[in-house]
């Protein structure tokens, strides 16, 4: 089965579980509560975050540096929003994690010896050679 069919059907039921288990504990007041204020307080640190990783990012434009990390915490950033948008603990707890800069770092960390690993295999194979421009107009 495709995999994002399974999580399109396994997060609604995962968040629905832990809204009704959550709500026999605290009462359903505090559980909508609780939702709205991660979300809103999630949004705003979101929104802090991404300022000081467009800062971040400008300061290495500044300085000839490509900004990789920068633009790859950009996108985690983006989507860690929309999952504190999205109502639910579970989606509330990953764009929380997603958003903490020690996270990302672990994150990106995590993928870029994934594929440095992958990139060093192919570093040898280049072709060396000289070139002369030709003028066409002559």
């Amino acid at each position: 089965m495709n995999p994002i069919i399974i999580l399109l059907i396994s997060i609604p039921l995962v968040e629905i579980y832990l809204f009704i288990k959550i709500g026999s504990q605290i009462g359903a007041f505090n559980t909508v509560s609780l939702i709205l204020i991660t979300a809103i307080v999630g949004i705003w640190y979101a929104k802090y975050e991404g300022f000081n990783t467009l800062k971040s990012g400008m300061t290495q434009l500044m300085r000839n540096e490509l900004p990789m990390y920068e633009i790859i915490s950009g996108a985690v950033l983006g989507f860690a929003s929309i999952l504190l948008i999205l109502p639910g603990f579970a989606t509330d707890f990953i764009g929380l994690l997603l958003i903490f800069p020690p996270t990302r770092k672990l994150l990106f960390k995590s993928f870029s010896k994934k594929y440095s690993s992958h990139k060093t295999k192919n570093k040898n194979n280049f072709i060396e050679g000289e070139y002369e421009d030709i003028d066409e107009n002559k």
